[in-house]
């Protein structure tokens, strides 16, 4: 078998259950997610996939890197911020491999269309960091109709370039991967693979639909739109994103590239305000499972076979690994991966293999360690103890019954957090909104 094609198409903020594919209700329009169910349905989707962050640019460092965020300085910002402009610190630095630097080493071409957030130029940029194309945004978020952040700066860009565009974003990323796959097409056929990412800002906040240029003027001085959006709305922003997505397959068919095509899709982090994450109780900025337990979705007819479900624990970075090893990759030996390749997974989606899985939020003081059906978990100084298959909403704990058990996990913990560089006491969380603004979860 050829080396894949690859499209790494990443949501942001979508909930665990807003796709139909995991239990997601229909909109007023019906099916929210028709497109993205039928790569489900034709492929391999994990019901206990995680993101290594519960907040967005984290996971993209770890996304990019395929080793934990926590080793750099810039993800240890709860998320960076536009204030971070200018900044040489805060951001991925450019002598660091990444997943689209190494498998253009390995012969790829390489692109990414939509949301970079890992730092500003001149100091970071996707160009200095392994992609050969960039149409974009580099901040954490744009008002889908005029591209401006919060800051009210112009951010779209082509290359490190300022670029205006007429349209609502979530299709002009869409429009443009079209583009790029019937571009690439020629190549791809005659044995040069492409590998693109493709990270949407849907369905993040504001809630603007394709009806609603009428909102930008009334958000553009405060984008987390405090004061609109309701869920049809926000079904709506994930249905015109897959929308998108099947334009992007259907170019793939008419291209001849589907058979030989490994589509992966899933989230930066979990839900927020109008998400649905049942059964999970949490969102973005919590290491409850509503806020890292995400869906991963893979198509790649070649490979593997229709229908597969897989509870298989992974996360972010092992996709990433995964990616990069299907690629013909190879990892940096000044920089081993974090990350588990998943390549035998899709080849044989009955297998299982023990993945422990760490986490830490400089927010709330959060850390959790997911290792089998067990997680442990701190919050606000008070430990937790769940067993997840008997209680995936987190509200039996179990650390009083089983000390013993809460003393492992919690040395296993704190083992691994003892190899992560500190939290620096300049590392910033930026919230945007709290108590004050809405009821709590």
């Amino acid at each position: 078998m050829s080396r894949p094609n690859i499209i790494y198409i990443v949501s942001d903020d979508l909930g665990y259950a807003d796709l139909g594919c995991y239990g997601g209700r229909e909109g007023p329009d019906g099916p929210v997610s028709p497109n993205i169910d039928a790569l489900a349905a034709g492929g391999l989707k994990l019901t206990e996939g995680y993101a290594n962050s519960p907040v967005c640019s984290p996971t993209r460092f770890a996304m990019i890197t395929m080793r934990y965020q926590y080793r750099l300085r810039g993800a240890l910002e709860e998320p960076i911020n536009s204030r971070s402009k200018g900044s040489a610190t805060l951001g991925l630095p450019p002598e660091m491999p990444t997943l689209p630097s190494l498998l253009k080493d390995a012969g790829y071409r390489t692109a990414l269309i939509g949301k970079w957030h890992l730092g500003y130029p001149p100091h970071f940029g996707p160009l200095r960091s392994g992609y050969e194309e960039f149409f974009g945004i580099m901040a954490g978020g744009v008002d889908y109709f005029t591209h401006c952040s919060s800051s009210g700066d112009h951010d779209l860009y082509i290359g490190e370039d300022t670029h205006k565009e007429v349209g609502y974003l979530t299709d002009v990323f869409s429009n443009k991967a079209v583009e790029h796959v019937k571009a690439r097409a020629a190549e791809a056929r005659s044995g040069k693979p492409f590998f693109l990412s493709l990270h949407y800002t849907a369905p993040h906040w504001p809630w603007e639909t394709r009806d609603d240029a009428h909102v930008a003027p009334k958000v553009a001085k405060n984008l987390f739109h405090l004061d609109g959006g309701n869920v049809n709305a926000y079904r709506r922003m994930i249905h015109h994103m897959d929308e998108g997505i099947g334009w992007i397959t259907a170019a793939l068919r008419e291209e001849g590239l589907l058979e030989n095509t490994l589509i992966v899709f899933t989230s930066d982090n979990g839900g927020e305000r109008f998400s649905d994450n049942w059964p999970l109780v949490g969102g973005k900025m919590d290491l409850t499972e509503g806020g890292i337990r995400v869906p991963w979705v893979a198509h790649w007819p070649a490979t593997i076979p229709a229908g597969s479900v897989s509870e298989q624990h992974a996360m972010t970075m092992d996709w990433s690994a995964t990616l990069l090893a299907l690629g013909g990759g190879q990892p940096h030996p000044d920089y081993p991966l974090d990350g588990v390749s998943l390549e035998a997974l899709l080849r044989d989606p009955a297998q299982r293999f023990e993945r422990p899985m760490h986490w830490r939020m400089n927010h709330r003081g959060q850390r959790a360690l997911r290792e089998g059906d067990w997680k442990y978990l701190m919050v606000d100084g008070h430990e937790y103890l769940f067993n997840l298959p008997a209680d995936a909403r987190e509200r039996a704990n179990l650390a009083k019954r089983e000390p013993g058990r809460l003393a492992r996990l919690r040395e296993q913990w704190l083992a691994w957090d003892a190899t992560m560089p500190p939290i620096p006491a300049d590392a910033t969380v930026s919230l945007g909104y709290g108590a004050k603004d809405m009821p709590q979860r």
